[in-house]
């Protein structure tokens, strides 16, 4: 029958949810519960909480923080997707060597965006 084929994973996703609540269960039980106000505090991506519920949307931000944020996700893709195609590449041939080589070059394109706009610089 189809549902057989799927117990296992029904198994396994069972015994999975259970260590989860088992283990979260434990560390709550076992951790130490002593909350103080700088411990409760908000934290904003590096910045002080706001005061008033209506400042989030008007407040400016740096725009250093997207920078870093964009340049973590080119080369997080990057990396991500050179290992396979690097152990497939004599399977997939031409083809998938050129539309490697496109994805890079759009990688790099992101990539000197960043650092015209200096998100690599140290300041």
């Amino acid at each position: 029958m189809l549902l057989e084929a799927y117990f296992s994973i029904l198994v396994f996703l069972a015994v999975a949810f259970g260590f989860a609540t088992l283990f979260l269960g434990l560390s709550w039980l076992r951790g130490k519960q002593r909350p103080y106000s700088q411990k409760q505090a908000p934290y904003e991506c590096g910045f002080d909480a706001f005061d008033a519920p209506m400042q989030n949307a008007r407040l400016q931000f740096n725009v250093q923080f997207y920078l870093v944020a964009i340049l973590f996700i080119v080369f997080d893709l990057e990396i991500a997707f050179l290992f396979p195609w690097a152990i497939s590449l004599d399977m997939i041939g031409w083809p998938g060597f050129c539309s490697m080589m496109i994805f890079l070059s759009t990688l790099t394109v992101g990539f000197v965006y960043e650092w015209r706009k200096g998100a690599l610089d140290w300041r």
